[in-house]
């Protein structure tokens, strides 16, 4: 969980400031006060608190409001993203006459829905050949990817994207020789991928989770690929093998529909996928939101 979404579950003396809840989480406690005035006596206290839809929060099972003002919304949404206000009213009885004046004090909470981004990893490896040219790149190929999708099939990921090119390459003190240069893209979402979710509402934990695993299966694969080329004195060495240290793999993020990163909008969740604000939306996998004026709503999932 994040730092700034738990603070501890109770959120006393801020106000005005940014706050990030998880998607189907829980929204930490919002109390209707500041360090000030939580220290002195209040009289006759009222509070009110009022959601994004500018309209007065009453308490069900879904907002729950306490007698003292703390504000808690259960199962967070994205549509429940935008400013929460409460207003505290109170009372100053001075001593002598016992006259009575009304004091109010507002407070400002913006929250935002937000869940994990996706992991994918973009992949490349080398393998010398004997040539460019011939069937046996492409039969190479075929069977690596072949193998790497076995090695992660259980986990409900797949390769994906796979290409090869053949270049000729200068190593010192060995001339020219042939390699192959090998990308692909491992992806947790092969054909079934729901199922491994066991109705979870958060699915992304599960396959990031996952696809974790698939990069470390992966990446012992080619390691073991170089433990054999090295230590393994007995066999000829293969003219087709994997090209030691020459494994590369880069995380890549992305964010269901209605989800977006936005490091200057969202600098303290700068990592996270937030829910799109009005003004924006996000019709597919994409890391950002895009503009749309007509969009009213957050978490917008089309320019409507």
């Amino acid at each position: 969980m994040r730092a700034w979404v738990l603070l501890s579950a109770v959120l006393w003396y801020l106000t005005g400031v940014k706050l990030y809840v998880k998607l189907h989480h829980h929204s930490p406690v919002l109390v209707c006060m500041d360090f000030r005035r939580a220290k002195k006596e209040t009289v006759d206290p009222t509070y009110i608190w009022i959601g994004p839809n500018e309209k007065p929060l009453t308490g069900n099972n879904q907002i729950n409001i306490t007698k003292t003002g703390k504000l808690m919304v259960k199962d967070f949404l994205e549509a429940l993203s935008g400013l929460y206000t409460c207003t505290l009213s109170y009372k100053t009885v001075k001593a002598e006459t016992q006259e009575e004046t009304t004091v109010k004090q507002r407070y400002d909470f913006m929250i935002f829905a937000y869940r994990e981004p996706d992991y994918s990893y973009q992949m490349a490896v080398r393998f010398t050949t004997k040539s460019c040219e011939g069937r046996y790149n492409d039969l190479l190929f075929r069977v690596l990817k072949k193998i790497l999708d076995n090695l992660i099939s259980d986990l409900s990921c797949h390769v994906i994207e796979p290409s090869y090119k053949c270049h000729f390459v200068k190593i010192p003190k060995h001339g020219l020789i042939h390699e192959l240069f090998i990308a692909f893209q491992v992806n947790p979402f092969a054909p079934g991928w729901k199922g491994a979710c066991n109705d979870s509402a958060d699915c992304e934990d599960i396959t990031n989770h996952n696809i974790l695993q698939a990069r470390d299966r992966i990446e012992e694969f080619f390691r073991s690929q170089a433990y054999i080329y090295y230590h393994d004195f007995n066999k000829t060495i293969p003219a087709m093998h994997f090209v030691d240290h020459s494994f590369q793999v880069v995380r890549m993020d992305s964010c269901r529909p209605g989800f977006g990163k936005n490091e200057g909008l969202h600098s303290n969740c700068a990592s996270c996928c937030v829910a799109c604000s009005p003004g924006t939306f996000s019709p597919d996998v994409d890391v950002t939101c895009q503009n749309c004026v007509s969009v009213r709503i957050y978490g917008a999932k089309s320019c409507t």
